[in-house]
């Protein structure tokens, strides 16, 4: 895993915005998922990049986190 280190204020910056990347951390992994056309500008079904959301995908995703295994590890989150 990548040194990087991401709190809530740092993660906010990668929201897939104005050319930043996307990020979103599950489980205190920070993922990228710029790549993802699904998360195209940042925005996937309502939830925005930039964020924590552990709760997001293991309550309200139907895809769980199985898609996670396929994302790159950009660093870990912490509070």
């Amino acid at each position: 895993m990548s040194e990087a280190t991401f709190n809530q204020t740092e993660l906010a910056k990668y929201d897939g915005q104005n050319g930043q990347p996307a990020y979103v951390a599950i489980d205190g992994v920070v993922y990228d998922v710029t790549g993802v056309d699904a998360w195209a500008g940042g925005k996937h079904h309502g939830n925005l990049a930039g964020q924590e959301l552990t709760k997001v995908i293991d309550e309200h995703s139907p895809h769980g986190r199985k898609v996670l295994q396929n994302l790159p590890v950009v660093g870990k989150y912490v509070d």
